[in-house]
């Protein structure tokens, strides 16, 4: 008995521990999980109001050339000399590049050549109708060899016209060897490289033609749309404000760019300063009819799918989503509004990048 006594004691105080580590799981398993709050992303807003607008709206584009042409040869062939770089000024008729002539040069030796033999044969043809004919005149020759003398006749005189063409041909050839500008213009790109096999029609030289320069833009549609008639366009250089010009517009591309929705717009600039060099980036400002428009800060702008788009507020849930917007006007502070808000709507203009479709916000103060 007292060894019994001694075991069961033994065996009881390994046993407690468990049972209270068990009971200890159980009770935990009883209590209620603590609810986890939702955290909620701070952001600023602006309530939607349409206001009179400023009526003016300012582009950033660059200064291209308003004739540009990519010189290339009419034939193919190994360019052994190009006598331009980059930046160069050429004159009407200025050799720009050269290809190995030495094939079209034996062409024309050989057009050459056959034009003699022809000619030769010519000769001996018409001497020979002329004797025919005398003597048929005489009544002392037969009427086939007249016919045939005739004939021979008109066959050697076709065949000197043809080797006459195409000596032409060959002369013509040796000239497509070289490549000569066709007007005074800069020299703004560079195609190809001595010692490189080109193909007929390749961009050798790409010339900037003198007479005139365009300020080049990517403008809205709905700029378009709100623009007045023939506009007069104030231009900026960029980098030097000081340097100022105007122009009008000369040409709108029939079609958007399919990556960016954006027409091409040309300006042309009148008595364009020295200053505004090709591919200078240049400031464009132009005034639009006055008018009540919705205009929101620029930095609530975002976008979707490469398209501009707002983070919009339900003022019950306070839950965010994004809807595609039309911007009518771009401004260093603020943005006019074609389509898309309506005026009461709340609109994120910080912390949008921050968010995601449905989630939950918390206003802070409201921008002015």
């Amino acid at each position: 008995m007292p060894i019994l006594g001694r075991l069961l004691g033994a065996d009881s105080l390994r046993i407690g521990p468990l049972l209270a580590i068990v009971a200890l799981g159980l009770a935990a398993c009883d209590s209620e999980p603590e609810a986890v709050e939702p955290v909620l992303r701070p952001v600023r807003v602006v309530t939607v109001e349409e206001r009179e607008a400023s009526g003016t709206v300012v582009l950033t584009g660059t200064v291209e050339a308003t004739d540009e042409a990519a010189l290339a040869f009419r034939i193919g062939g190994r360019m052994v000399e190009r006598l331009v770089e980059r930046g160069d000024t050429v004159e009407p008729g200025e050799l720009v590049a050269r290809l190995d002539a030495r094939n079209e040069e034996n062409a024309l030796r050989a057009a050459e050549a056959n034009l003699v033999a022809a000619e030769g044969q010519l000769v001996q043809a018409r001497n020979h109708f002329q004797r025919q004919q005398h003597l048929m005149d005489r009544g002392f020759a037969a009427r086939a060899v007249y016919d045939d003398a005739k004939q021979g006749y008109q066959t050697a005189r076709s065949q000197v016209e043809a080797a006459e063409a195409q000596r032409r041909f060959a002369l013509d050839q040796v000239g497509f060897t070289e490549l000569d500008a066709d007007a005074e213009g800069v020299v703004t790109e560079i195609g190809a490289e001595p010692g490189e096999v080109v193909q007929a029609g390749q961009m050798i030289v790409g010339l900037a033609r003198e007479g005139g320069r365009d300020a080049v833009f990517d403008v809205p549609a709905q700029v378009l749309r709100t623009a007045p008639g023939d506009p007069v366009i104030a231009i900026v250089l960029s980098d030097d404000p000081s340097v100022t010009a105007t122009g009008r517009v000369r040409e709108v591309a029939p079609r958007a760019d399919p990556v960016t929705r954006t027409f091409e717009v040309k300006v042309g600039i009148i008595d364009p300063p020295e200053e505004m060099r090709l591919g200078a980036s240049v400031s464009g400002r132009m005034n639009l009819e006055a008018g009540a428009m919705i205009q929101i800060p620029a930095a609530a702008l975002t976008s979707e799918g490469g398209e501009a788009a707002v983070w919009v507020v339900e003022p019950e849930s306070l839950t965010v989503s994004l809807r595609p917007i039309e911007v009518a006007s771009f401004g260093p502070a603020k943005v006019g509004i074609y389509s898309g808000l309506e005026p009461g709507e709340v609109v994120v203009v910080a912390g949008v990048q921050a968010l995601h479709p449905g989630q939950q916000v918390r206003l802070l103060d409201a921008v002015p």
